[in-house]
């Protein structure tokens, strides 16, 4: 729905439930603007109009995010030889600048890491053209919109401005008027499902006491034809504890979260992604925008502390599931793909369908 209006180099602000898949909406019409050796070769551009300074810039919030939609837009761009880089903390300034030394096209990044080397005039922002702001609610919910206002100081005027976002709260949608110039709003809903999660998503709340909240996952662990599965904590040091209670129990768990480096959350989710481990434990970090296949149970293990429940955005990877998922966390929900549910177990207090704990198994099948 926003490929026309994109491509016609308009503002958009696009609007999408989580797990639906936003990343070519922006990216597609994001490639198609740069200028390569290419166009010049095939007379669609002028040799004046290269450069090596960056004519597109991707904000994201999370790091893990930023390498996935890195990798999508070197995929999507590998014909005409786009040059894509990411820009994301937690690693060593050295290369990064080195990189933006031999040129670049697009730059993909997350705020702290943009606005230091932005400072630092490292990284050149005069030549952009395309601004695209990612999951605009998360970074608000991070704490990330004042950053993203003085990354957009450092941008020219004249721009194409795409701003992408699950929900509208209002500190989003006053940042849309300030910096955009007149943006085409498009909502991409279906008639008959109002809900913030995708269609295939059924969610159910159950509760229970904190001391049997492990014991708890670990049953769901059991249930049959359990795939992949990701568990949400609100705090590091909780998801670090049950990964290692996990562990001790026998599961191939894994964790990521906001204590480790770089390095060890990038191999806990390598690991994840092939098979080698199928609990992983986590906070916020890999709330949006992660794409796994295979996974078929979400965890809420603690209910959300911010106005709007996490448990909408960690569906995500269980919505995307090509098979049939089922997501449960000891918060309390439950998805369901397809034909069969995805489950999410959550502790809440919330009004919704309270359901019991399912049976104790004495094996895995």
């Amino acid at each position: 729905m926003t490929l026309p209006v994109a491509l016609s180099g308009t503002d958009v602000i696009g609007q999408a439930k989580t797990g639906t898949g936003k990343t070519l909406g922006f990216g597609l019409p994001l490639l198609e603007r740069v200028t390569v050796p290419a166009d010049v070769e095939a007379g669609r551009a002028k040799p004046e109009q290269l450069t090596d300074a960056p004519q597109a810039l991707v904000v994201v919030p999370t790091r893990e995010l930023c390498t996935q939609v890195t990798n999508d837009l070197l995929t999507a761009g590998k014909v005409r030889n786009v040059r894509v880089l990411a820009i994301y903390g937690g690693r060593a300034y050295e290369p990064q600048v080195e990189a933006l030394r031999k040129g670049v096209d697009v730059v993909v990044g997350t705020p702290g890491r943009l606005l230091d080397l932005a400072g630092q005039k490292k990284l050149d922002l005069k030549h952009i053209r395309s601004l695209v702001l990612d999951e605009a609610d998360e970074m608000l919910d991070l704490g990330f919109l004042p950053d993203v206002e003085k990354i957009i100081n450092f941008l020219p005027a004249r721009r194409q401005t795409m701003l992408f976002s699950a929900t509208m709260p209002g500190a989003v949608i006053g940042l849309a008027r300030r910096y955009m110039s007149q943006p085409t709003h498009i909502r991409a809903t279906s008639p008959d499902d109002e809900g913030t999660t995708v269609a295939n998503t059924k969610q159910f709340v159950y509760r229970a006491h904190n001391m049997d909240k492990p014991e708890l996952v670990a049953r769901i662990l059991q249930a049959e034809g359990r795939g992949l599965v990701m568990v949400f904590c609100r705090t590091k040091r909780t998801a670090a504890d049950l990964a290692d209670q996990l562990q001790q129990r026998g599961f191939a768990s894994g964790a990521v979260h906001g204590d480790l480096g770089q390095g060890a959350r990038e191999q806990a989710l390598r690991a994840f992604r092939n098979g080698k481990v199928d609990v992983l434990v986590c906070t916020d970090v890999a709330a949006r925008g992660i794409d796994v296949e295979g996974v078929t149970h979400v965890i809420n293990y603690q209910s959300p502390r911010t106005r709007r429940p996490t448990c909408t955005a960690s569906a995500a990877p269980a919505a995307r599931a090509p098979r049939a998922s089922r997501s449960r966390s000891s918060t309390g929900t439950t998805s369901r793909a397809g034909s069969s549910s995805t489950r999410r177990w959550t502790s809440s207090s919330t009004t919704r369908r309270r359901r019991t704990p399912p049976p104790r198994t004495s094996s895995r099948r």
